[in-house]
């Protein structure tokens, strides 16, 4: 090795070799017993390459004494090898906690041969795994691992190594030639083992490894999770030997403790030196004070437009110009089309039956139609998806429950309250209260994608166990064939008996015609059964064509169309199912659908209400503004996150401005507020930066208004069913839901990804835990069966925040924190 050169990397190597000596002596351990003779071996118990049985070549190895076959050699004993140099980064131990946990931990369990007086490759690997293996893996344990550690079981070549490597000056790489790290994984052993060899004298080992003087062995089991396999053990110790000083330092000590004490206190000086290179330095004084909170008047706003106007004619431009910029924003305006359309008619739907007929799905619609062009057109950040949400109904019932425990016009304090609502989010915009929003983590935002994850799934799991209680789970289903089968055995009884027994028979059999009757009409168990077929009908097939990508079939171009149009085609296929194959079942119409009228555009009187009403509906409204002030916030990060790569900047405080306007106009018509961001919907957007999809999407929404009659024949449960979908598919990158599935999960299947690295597990699933225990209580407010308790499940998304930075880190350290809860 160079060792003034830089670029310093690992380098993971598999040897190639095609064994064409078919007589080449074969290695032997110290422990090796030869194998008894037979046709297919020679008199010394070796393989006889002349030995055939048939016309099909038999390959009979034996280490130790155990015979294998080999199905890898042809008939004349050739065998290909299969070799890659491969890359693979150092060990991060500031940032990578099973690094140093490796090193702490195998430092008083590492086996170590110093001053080996060995110069064959075979006796220094026998030497060292006898010490590793004879107190616990035994003899097979041995041949095994002895077998995973060469290519081949004559040939004495490692087959998996890491080194050192350095950029050449004429090109190329060279080797560092003084150690070398040998890795297996042996199904026999159930812990890691490392073992260090240190020779007295530099052997030549090979091409690459022809001054060694320090040989590192590591064994692990073939089930382990991916941050403890072989290659990532490998890379703690590699990482180490890459240092020449340190290798310098080990060749001076004398005994095996001052061996250890040094790789320790390497481990620990190389903690503090990479930490050191990745902690950002300030560069001038605006770094320094751009994590302190300044709040302002109208700051925001004017920074927000500052940074938006320069390109709001480009917001149209980029809809149509570019490769394939036609096809992605016609897909992804149906694909928004379709993801507000149906979802407002059954939001329509439930606040129709929650609000006695006062919103129903002609307002909703319109809300959506109105409130999503203002956004589109004035809002900053047009690529956030509007919609109203299961938390926005969950809300209106409860004003409306309120309104009826006190006697109080339901649309009167309706409008009020989201005139309420509107002031705070003009106060939060003006005075740039959404700058607070730096202080929310990912953990409050995949908190609260969760909770409106879990109220869509409410919602649909809700309507089914309503339409189960209507249909299936009636008193007429059970007991009427028994009855009947009862009264028809009488009968049979009674045939011959007197008149008044005839006249018993008659009344008994009227009484059972009548039973019969009453069953027919209100037992229809094959009307619940096709909703549950149409409602996860409708999930399995979006969810399928949704991850269509994935799938080998067809072409990418395809694959991509197919996944761009799930939703649509989830809907349009199962309301066929639904309205035409299964005509037959009555499921009836999803809502009533009534002639447009421009009625419903009347301002709401306030002077019915009263002082105390007024001021109770302040109270409603600042919760429901903390509500719209984090879903908005929420999913305008989500958007813009950086894995999104947008480019045109953020408009947090005008877009809160722009959202106040909405529902000021709104609450004046008394439609449904909003619509709000979905946080859900919005990340799955990978689309260009333009506004002409949600234009163009809500005027088909517009449109539809004309359509409401052929809209009603959609099915309930495949209205559900979408909300399924939309619950099931935002799951998708939420790292809290991945983490609780690794609670379930075996940890050799764990993924070696950056927060399972650089955290204990211990720590990573006490996170998890309180991440849940916040979404518990959230859910148990939010689906409370009191509305007063409902009413402040807001609030409680807000105390997320502080929640996470004044008691979160008391349990978790910060570092971890970090590593597990950053964007």
């Amino acid at each position: 090795m160079n060792e003034e050169m830089g670029d310093n990397h690992l380098s993971l190597n598999g040897h190639l070799s095609v064994d064409k000596d078919a007589s080449r002596r074969r290695h032997k351990s110290e422990s090796a017993v030869p194998a008894s003779p037979t046709k297919s071996t020679g008199s010394n118990g070796f393989l006889n390459p002349n030995y055939r049985k048939g016309s099909m070549y038999e390959s009979r190895s034996t280490i130790s004494g155990v015979k294998f076959d080999d199905p890898f050699i042809d008939e004349t004993g050739l065998t290909l090898m299969y070799s890659r140099h491969e890359k693979v980064p150092l060990k991060d131990f500031s940032m990578e906690v099973r690094a140093a946990m490796d090193i702490q931990k195998y430092l008083n369990r590492t086996v170590l041969l110093l001053n080996m007086n060995k110069v064959s490759l075979d006796e220094i690997i026998d030497d060292i795994l006898h010490k590793m293996l004879d107190g616990s893996g035994g003899k097979h344990s041995f041949d095994q691992a002895r077998s995973a550690l060469f290519t081949h079981d004559c040939v004495h070549q490692l087959s998996r190594t890491l080194q050192c490597t350095s950029v050449s000056e004429g090109g190329g790489f060279d080797y560092d030639q003084n150690w070398i790290c040998a890795m297996a994984s042996v199904p026999s052993i159930q812990t890691r083992h490392v073992g260090i060899g240190r020779l007295r004298h530099p052997a030549n080992l090979g091409t690459s490894s022809q001054e060694v003087q320090f040989v590192v062995v590591v064994l692990t089991p073939t089930k382990e999770k991916g941050t403890k396999n072989e290659l990532e053990t490998g890379r703690s110790f590699a990482t180490i030997f890459s240092d020449v000083n340190v290798r310098l330092d080990l060749l001076e000590a004398n005994t095996e403790e001052e061996f250890k004490r040094i790789l320790g206190h390497h481990a620990n000086s190389l903690a503090e030196v990479q930490k050191m290179a990745t902690e950002k330095v300030p560069i001038d004084e605006s770094d320094v004070d751009s994590s302190k909170c300044r709040c302002g008047i109208f700051r925001g706003i004017r920074d927000d437009l500052r940074r938006r106007l320069p390109v709001y004619v480009s917001d149209y431009v980029d809809g149509i110009v570019g490769p394939k910029t036609l096809q992605k924003t016609i897909s992804t305006t149906f694909f928004l089309y379709f993801a507000c359309l149906m979802p407002s008619i059954a939001f329509g739907v439930l606040n129709e039956n929650n609000t006695k007929g006062w919103l129903n799905v002609e307002k909703v619609l319109y809300s959506q139609t109105m409130g999503g062009l203002f956004f589109a057109i004035f809002g900053g950040t047009p690529h956030v998806v509007l919609l109203t949400t299961a938390p926005l109904a969950l809300y209106t019932k409860i004003i409306y429950s309120i309104c009826e425990d006190f006697d109080i016009d339901f649309p009167a304090m309706y409008c009020c309250v989201g005139l309420w609502n509107s002031l705070f989010l003009f106060l939060y915009s003006i005075f740039d209260l959404s700058i607070l929003m730096q202080w929310s983590t990912r953990s409050s935002e995949e908190i609260f994608a969760l909770f409106i994850s879990i109220a869509f799934c409410v919602d649909a799991f809700k309507d089914t166990a309503r339409n189960f209680g209507e249909h299936y789970n009636l008193a007429a289903c059970s007991q009427s064939p028994q009855q009947y089968s009862q009264v028809l055995n009488a009968s049979n009884h009674m045939s011959n008996g007197t008149t008044t027994v005839s006249s018993v028979i008659n009344v008994t059999m009227t009484t059972a015609k009548q039973i019969t009757d009453q069953a027919v009409t209100e037992c229809e168990r094959d009307n619940s059964l096709l909703y549950l077929l149409l409602l996860f009908g409708t999930l399995w097939l979006g969810v399928t064509l949704y991850n269509f990508t994935k799938t080998p079939y067809l072409n990418a171009g395809k694959r991509e169309i197919l996944a761009d149009y799930a939703l649509p085609v989830a809907v349009i296929v199962m309301s066929f199912f639904g309205s035409y194959v299964f005509r037959d079942v009555n499921l009836g119409k999803s809502f009533t659908a009534n002639k447009l009228s421009l009625d419903i555009f009347q301002l709401m009187p306030l002077y019915k209400l009263s002082i105390g009403a007024i001021f109770g509906a302040m109270g409603l409204g600042f919760c429901l503004s903390l509500l719209f002030f984090m879903d908005q916030n929420i999913s305008a990060a989500l958007v813009n996150s950086p894995s999104n790569k947008l480019k045109k900047g953020t408009a947090y405080h005008w877009d809160l401005l722009v959202c106040g306007f909405i529902n000021a106009g709104l609450s004046l018509l008394v439609f449904p507020l909003g619509p709000c961001c979905l946080t859900t919907l919005s990340p799955t957007l990978k689309v260009r930066e333009t506004r002409l999809t949600c234009i163009l999407s809500h005027l088909l929404i517009g449109l539809s208004l004309l359509a409401l009659e052929y809209l009603a024949y959609i099915p309930t449960p495949v209205l559900y069913g979408l909300f399924l979908y939309v619950g099931v598919t935002s799951l998708y990158g939420n790292q809290m839901f991945e983490r609780v599935m690794l609670l379930f999960t075996e940890q050799s299947a764990y993924p070696p990804n950056h927060y399972i690295r650089r955290v204990p597990q211990r720590k990573m699933h006490l996170f998890t835990m309180l991440q849940l225990l916040q979404l518990v209580v959230l859910c148990g407010f939010g689906f409370a069966p009191y509305a007063y308790l409902k009413m402040f499940f807001p609030v409680l998304i807000f105390l997320l925040i502080p929640l996470r930075h004044k008691v979160i880190p008391h349990a978790v350290d910060q570092k971890f924190l970090k590593a597990m809860d950053s964007h």
